[in-house]
């Protein structure tokens, strides 16, 4: 078919007449490219610290990825910039964000409830705590694994301690815990119990709470998690801020360096509060006013910035989007006048040219086939009578030339003589007919391999019955019970086998039979001499395997797998 001069020059038009809408169509590719490197430098500028310059990049990237309707990028970096404005205080400009994000997260569930954890992170931080809880609930519906559930159930759990609801608190973080799914979590598991021994401590179970405080810490500690023994640290300070004030500035004075290293304005203010408190040194009353004048005034900044990266991209990506919209539409116009005609014509003529020669090279094909079927058929049926039936015949009718028929015992011996060639016939005419592959196929292969025992041989067959033969496909059936009446032919006319032995067996996704006989072998070197050529070649067309091993007078052994 490929060869088909009008074939060529099928092709070759297709391609000359795409030639020139390149222009469009490689626009979201060269737009998507991109958008992932700028989605790869905005990340960078996040790792970094870099906030400003990485929502920049991160809403840019977003517009990008909008040209190419690529939903699962667009949602990835509007979740990116809701979580930095979360960092910078920015929580209502967050959940704008994060409503923008929604509708692109139906399609990804891991995205859906990452969005529903920062709608509850917001609304927590802005102390809306049924609301917040509504969205951490929303965020466990949607994730995927029982890992995915446990940090917005920690959360929830959080709220209910902001709440003073200590014992719901407790019941969360027990059942986290209970189910072991954070066990290879270290860090995830020690905020677990972190937050629960601060429950017990804040509901009155100081012995208890302090126990599991100081367990968290130790995990952190070992797992390094220098970050979340902030958290540890403060609450450490808040236990001993009233009956051991040493204690308590020790705490907070290594929740506010760590803090510090972290640039983590929050957790420093929350440790400065408790040296305060304690009356330590004054220099920690100015460090406090001068950090929580700072970051009122960065985060208000932060908070005009964001707003005005979103509307400046977004008057940018209009009146982009409008130009392109503009021009597109000119040259699609043009495009369309002059082609449209010319292809839809020359589209029609050339398939209706193109099914004529598929018709004609398939129907010759199926010709051919048959002939070639019928004249191997023919063959073979040649062949067997001749090797099977030609020698018995001859046989018959010299013993009813040199014998007296008068003696009974004769006449029995003709008889029996007779019922073989019968046999035989019957053996060549099976072989031939079509292979019945529904109901009765397993007890007509059982049935075709039971006739080759007989006094001389014994035929054993191993699980047959186990084999679920309905989910054998047609084809297959066809093809073990040729494969497997020709080594039987095989037996009988070259291995003179005493005993025979057919195992069948299975799994999910293959079906094996081993066949071994105890007769004379053969060379290795001369087995496709001996016809089994043809086993070789029905297997290998089923995707299967077929494997030969014999020697002289040591029997002969093939090992069968065919897929399922």
């Amino acid at each position: 078919m490929l060869q088909s001069p009008f074939f060529c020059f099928f092709i070759f038009f297709l391609f000359f007449s795409c030639e020139e809408k390149t222009s469009i169509l490689v626009q979201p590719e060269k737009s998507s490219k991109e958008a992932k490197l700028i989605q790869e430098k905005a990340t960078d500028q996040f790792l970094k610290n870099n906030y400003n310059n990485a929502f920049y990049l991160f809403n840019k990237s977003k517009i990008a990825f909008e040209a190419s309707k690529d939903s699962l990028n667009i949602v990835y970096n509007l979740i990116r910039m809701a979580n930095i404005q979360q960092i910078n205080g920015d929580y209502y400009g967050s959940k704008e964000t994060l409503t923008e994000a929604l509708p692109y997260a139906e399609i990804d569930k891991t995205y859906k409830s990452a969005i529903h954890n920062f709608f509850g992170i917001a609304d927590k931080e802005l102390s809306i705590y049924d609301d917040a809880i509504f969205y951490y609930n929303e965020a466990i519906k949607v994730a995927n694994d029982q890992v995915a559930k446990q940090s917005p159930l920690n959360n929830i759990a959080v709220v209910y301690i902001k709440k003073k609801n200590y014992d719901e608190a407790i019941k969360i973080l027990e059942s986290i815990l209970k189910t072991k799914a954070l066990d290879n979590f270290v860090k995830s598991k020690s905020r677990v119990i972190d937050n629960l021994g601060f429950a017990y401590f804040k509901k009155g179970s100081n012995e208890k709470g302090l126990e599991l405080m100081n367990e968290a810490l130790q995990l952190r500690t070992k797992a390094d998690d220098l970050y979340g023994s902030i958290e540890s640290y403060l609450h450490l300070a808040e236990y001993y801020s009233k009956n051991n004030l040493q204690k308590t500035n020790e705490y907070a004075k290594k929740a506010y360096d760590i803090a510090t290293k972290f640039n983590s304005i929050d957790e420093r203010l929350r440790a400065l509060s408790f040296l305060i408190s304690n009356g330590s040194d004054a220099k920690y009353g100015k460090k406090y006013i001068s950090l929580n004048d700072s970051i009122i005034k960065v985060r208000n900044n932060f908070k005009n910035k964001f707003a005005k990266i979103k509307y400046d991209s977004k008057k940018e990506k209009d009146e982009n989007q409008k130009l392109r919209l503009e021009k597109a539409e000119n040259l699609l116009a043009l495009q369309k006048a002059q082609y449209q005609k010319i292809l839809f014509i020359i589209g029609i003529t050339s398939l209706f040219l193109l099914l004529l020669y598929l018709r004609k090279y398939y129907q010759n094909r199926n010709r051919i086939e048959k002939i070639e079927t019928a004249y191997n058929t023919e063959t073979r049926i040649a062949k067997d009578i001749h090797d099977e039936l030609a020698n018995d015949v001859f046989n018959a009718i010299a013993f009813t030339q040199t014998q007296p028929l008068e003696n009974e015992s004769i006449k029995e011996t003709l008889v029996q003589k007779l019922d073989t060639i019968y046999s035989r016939v019957r053996g060549i005419s099976r072989e031939n007919n079509d292979i019945d592959t529904g109901i009765n196929y397993p007890n007509n292969l059982k049935e075709m391999l039971s006739t080759y025992n007989s006094s001389q041989t014994n035929v054993i067959i191993n699980g047959f019955d186990k084999i679920n033969w309905d989910s054998v496909e047609d084809l297959k059936k066809i093809a073990i019970q040729r494969v497997l009446h020709e080594l039987m032919v095989n037996m009988k006319k070259h291995s003179e086998a005493s005993v025979v032995s057919i195992k069948f067996n299975s799994n999910s996704n293959s079906l094996f039979i081993d066949y071994s006989d105890i007769g004379k072998g053969c060379e290795k070197s001369k087995i496709i001499k001996n016809g089994l050529q043809n086993m070789e070649n029905r297997i290998l067309a089923l995707k299967g395997t077929i494997t030969f091993d014999t020697e002289p007078n040591k029997g002969f052994k093939v090992k069968i797998t065919i897929p399922k």
